[in-house]
């Protein structure tokens, strides 16, 4: 006999089976946190032996049945669906039969519709109600009056409006009550009806009026949020009879008056006191320091005014403080006074004490717990202090907009765990010390896992992004506006961990370092307005995360490289730099502007070639001024036939021989295997970047036109990468064995000199990341949903071949949607596959493009893992989400969050189809779009062992639209 099934957290996959409710004696079931998709059965909702029935957090979908009318009354008591990814109508009579039920949770889905009331009519023991995370709309409806033993009711993160109704501020037993972020208003005037009430969490609605006096009635009151709504007045002197308080969150409201009304000193459980973004005036009330236990107090943003008060250090748990821009005076002493606060471990002091000088009171003391300290926008003169040396376990240093000087000190470098620096906009001077390149948590990618006791608002507005713990923040170095000079140290490149690195507005000078190459993670790189002389390294496009890059503003020449992430960053990054030439600039390398330049530097040097001479005599001169002509008739030429040639010279290799090295065409026929390397030449107008299509990792791709009128597309590999020319043969001709209708075919290759060519056919309408992030606003540049479909169905097969049929099997490492290119019908090819075995092995470390691409790299592989057939599988579940979405993977605003995380967040909130391209919502489609975001969200699984294989997934999206297509079928026959 089986009464009880467990099968939480098992990994458990497919579907459930309706037979379970055949098992007469079963009395709970619990499969939550499993992989379980399809439809909840009606069998087990209706069981006539369940009790507690449990399948929260896994994937299921669909709507929720209703049950028949005539459905004998039924034992279900719990009932937990949250979590999953239902749909539709909430039920509203299906609860007619359910007697005795008690609790309900459906949170996190996407039911819509009203809230039913005919739980309090037909079930007499209901207690908990669980309905946040949906898209329930509709007032609150009456009828909450019958529910006499209701304890608990959530309906947070919905689009619920009107006011809360009389009759359910008359159930005495409520407990909790919570409303979070909907679209409530009214006054809270009744609220005291609530005898019980233990939580109150109305945050993030419409609610007006002040708090009523009565609250004090509450005394079963532990938590209360009204933040982030337009309640005004001042807080009722009665709030401190409310003695169980442990949280009080106020902020982002029109609170005014003085505090120093309110006796805190009532509330000796008070854990949280939240009042930033109000109008509280006065000085900060002395009754809050007798609240002992005290851990978070943020005062943020008012117009309290005065110095801090000793009495702030018998807050002996406070942990987080936050007294942001309330115009505190004499800096000496708050320090010397919150030295005492042992067990601090956040500080936000800024836009305070202006105009005051930095203490360097060897005094101060007792901050060895810190670890965020913030006194930004204040305006400070004065030096680092050195006590700041004592604060060992420092983890965030924001010193910006102050007006400080003298140099970094070498102590910083003994700051073990600080990983977020940030003293731009000062007056520091002297070098940049190799100090801060010793700095052990630079180096790495780790970041301890401690949680802000409140979220933390780096802007300091009520209306910025908001951190909840450390690790969220990148790892910074902040070292810009300031006057810094010398060379930046070539030691940069020992920061490994580093995100960000802002050197701009000094007075550096000399080359930039190639080793800053060495800081793989890098994504914002700003060494603008400084004095930098040479070329920009072209191994910088080995930064393959750099999303932001600057270095206008200095004396930069040459060429700027066109390799990895360069052909994304706007002219302005390079703007200022009158010596510098490329195919993003509008003085092109052998233009006349550039002949200029080179013209200028010529005279400056012969200006001082011919001042030297005088002092060495007429002799000397002469010889030199025929030196001086030669080389000035030596660069003309030079000059001319660099110009005449454009970019044939970096194009072609230097023992260029055209007859003689024929392009290798193994397994094809036709026109193209009697091609030279004289045609592709001819074809491609000596290689000009007129002609280049695409850019990657492996090398520049060109268009080319035959003599006949087909295209191809000719690739050309980066040569210092790849292999010895018998090796390279070798691994062409057994990668053009690779051949199907959805991989891009490739007609053969050509090895000239150190160079190494791939000739493939040319698609006429580009790649899938031109359609869906490059497209014009008119209708000839939209891909429906329909023809998205189709492309993710090709890609996969394309995919599978090289996965599963191909012999042996091919890992692509880089798909991404740049490399599914579609030919004139918008059928998909597979580009690219293969190119990793013909770049030599101790290349690979190189480049993190040889392993993918930004937004496409799976987690795993920031660990050290090879290449596998599973990471391909991520990087397809971001193409598909791209598909779906319309988005790239990586946001080209730096704070917005990647693809991969933002739609699985959305999902966990039951807002998946919220995450859809508006494009294609309300097209009718949306079911289909659904199962392949189910599909697309198992691939981008951060678990390698939970993805599925490439069978599976081109199983699921043949499945899609199988019907569909059968019925075309059918009605066609």
């Amino acid at each position: 006999m089986v009464t009880d099934v467990f099968l939480a957290s098992k990994s458990l996959q497919g579907f459930i089976s309706p037979f379970l409710g055949n098992l007469t004696s079963l009395l709970q079931l619990n499969l939550s946190y499993n992989l379980l998709s399809g439809s909840l059965p009606l069998e087990l909702v209706s069981s006539s032996s369940i009790i507690i029935l449990d399948v929260s957090f896994n994937q299921l979908n669909g709507g929720l049945q209703e049950l028949p009318s005539s459905t004998p009354l039924r034992p279900l008591k719990v009932l937990n669906i949250s979590s999953n990814l239902f749909s539709g109508q909430f039920p509203s009579t299906t609860w007619e039969v359910m007697k005795s039920l008690v609790a309900l949770n459906v949170s996190n889905n996407s039911f819509t519709g009203q809230i039913p009331t005919t739980f309090c009519v037909s079930a007499p023991s209901f207690a908990i109600l669980e309905l946040s995370y949906n898209k329930i709309s509709g007032s609150i409806p009456p009828g909450f009056g019958n529910c006499s033993k209701l304890t608990s009711l959530s309906a947070g993160e919905n689009n619920l409006n009107g006011t809360l109704p009389d009759d359910l501020l008359d159930i005495t037993s409520l407990e909790h009550l919570s409303f979070p972020n909907n679209q409530l208003e009214g006054s809270l005037s009744n609220i005291s009806k609530l005898k019980n009430l233990v939580t109150l969490n109305l945050e993030g609605n419409g609610f007006v009026g002040n708090i009523p006096s009565s609250i004090g009635e509450l005394k079963r009151l532990e938590r209360i949020h009204l933040d982030s709504n337009n309640m005004s007045g001042e807080v009722p002197l009665t709030l401190s009879n409310c003695t169980n308080l442990i949280t009080i969150d106020l902020k982002r409201n029109n609170f005014s008056g003085e505090l120093t009304k309110v006796n805190f000193s009532n509330l000796h459980n008070l854990n949280t006191l939240d009042l930033m973004g109000n109008n509280f005036n006065g000085t900060i009330p002395e009754s809050i320091y007798s609240c002992n236990s005290l851990t978070a107090l943020r005062l943020s943003i008012n117009r309290f005014h005065g110095q801090l008060s000793e009495r702030i250090g018998n807050l002996k748990s406070l942990s987080f403080l936050s007294l942001v821009d309330i115009s505190l005076t004499n800096i000496t002493s708050a320090f010397q006074i919150l030295g005492s606060c042992k067990n601090l471990t956040t500080l936000l002091i800024g836009f305070n004490f202006k105009h005051e000088v930095m203490p360097e009171d060897a005094r101060i003391d007792g901050f060895g717990n810190l670890q965020v300290f913030s006194i930004n926008d204040c305006s400070l003169s004065g030096r680092i202090p050195p006590w700041l040396s004592k604060l060992t376990n420092l983890e965030m240093l924001f010193l910006f907009n102050n007006k400080l000087t003298g140099s970094i000190p070498n102590w910083i470098k003994n700051l073990n765990s600080l990983f977020y620096i940030d003293i731009s906009n000062n007056s520091f001077t002297g070098e940049i010390p190799t100090a801060l390149m010793e700095i052990p948590m630079l180096k790495t990618d780790k970041v301890p896992p401690e949680v802000f006791q409140l979220p933390v608002y780096p802007l300091y507005t009520p209306q910025s992004l908001q951190y909840r713990m450390p690790s969220a923040f990148p790892k910074v170095l902040k070292l810009g506006n300031n006057n810094f000079i010398g060379e930046i140290p070539k030691e940069i490149g020992q920061l490994k961990g580093l995100l960000s690195l802002n050197l701009s507005f000094n007075n550096l000078s000399g080359e930039i370092p190639v080793e800053i190459c060495n800081i793989t993670n890098l994504q914002v790189l700003d060494l603008s307005s400084n004095d930098l002389t040479g070329t920009i390294p072209a191994t910088l496009g080995d930064l393959h995360f750099l999303s932001q890059f600057n270095v206008s503003n200095n004396d930069l020449e040459g060429t700027i490289p066109t390799v990895g992430q360069f052909s994304t960053f706007p002219n302005s990054s390079f703007d200022g730099n009158p010596k510098l030439c490329g195919p993003m600039l509008s003085n092109h390398c052998g233009s006349d502007k550039t002949l200029r330049v080179s013209k200028k530097q010529h005279n400056k040097k012969a200006i001082f070639v011919l001042a030297f001479g005088v002092c060495f005599g007429a002799i000397v001169i002469l010889f030199l001024l025929a030196c001086l002509l030669f080389l000035f008739r030596r660069t003309i030429f030079t000059t001319r036939n660099r110009s005449n040639s454009k970019d044939a010279i970096e194009a072609l290799p230097s023992n260029f021989s055209s007859e003689q090295s024929l392009v290798m065409v193994p397994q094809r026929t036709g026109e193209q295997n009697k091609l030279t390397f004289t045609d592709l030449v001819k074809a491609t107008n000596n290689f000009d970047k007129e002609n280049i299509v695409g850019c990657g990792g492996y090398g520049l791709v060109y268009k080319a036109e035959l003599p006949n009128g087909s295209k191809i597309a000719i690739k050309k590999l980066n040569s210092e990468m790849c292999l010895m020319d018998r090796e390279f043969s070798a691994e062409v001709e057994a990668l053009s064995m690779a051949q199907h209708d959805n991989l891009v075919p490739l007609w053969g290759y050509c090895i000239q000199g150190d160079s190494r060519f791939l000739i493939y056919s040319y698609m006429e309408n580009g790649s899938l990341d031109d359609w869906l992030h490059n497209r014009y606003d008119d209708a000839n540049s939209f891909l429906d949903w329909p023809m998205r479909l189709k492309i993710a169905q090709g890609a996969s097969r394309g995919l599978l071949y090289i996965h599963d049929v191909c012999k042996p099997r091919i890992v692509h490492r880089d798909i991404k949607s740049s490399n599914i290119l579609l030919d004139k019908e918008f059928k998909p090819y597979v580009a690219d596959f293969g190119l990793s075995r013909l770049i030599l092995p101790n290349k690979t470390h190189v480049t993190t493009e040889l392993i993918g691409t930004l937004g496409y790299i799976p987690p795993e592989y920031c660990q050290g893992w090879m290449a596998t057939l599973r990471g391909d599988m991520y990087s397809f579940g971001v193409v598909l989400l791209e598909l779906l979405t319309g988005q790239r993977p990586v946001p080209i605003s730096y704070t917005s969050k990647e693809l991969v995380q933002w739609v699985h967040e959305m999902r966990s909130e039951g807002k998946q189809i919220e995450v859809l391209d508006p494009a294609l919502q309300g097209t009718g489609y949306e079911e289909q779009m659904l199962k392949m975001l189910e599909v697309a969200c198992q691939c981008a699984n951060h678990n390698p062992s939970m993805r599925p294989t490439i069978q599976e997934v081109v199983f699921c999206l043949d499945s899609i639209d199988a019907n569909l297509r059968m019925q075309i079928s059918v009605s066609i026959e």
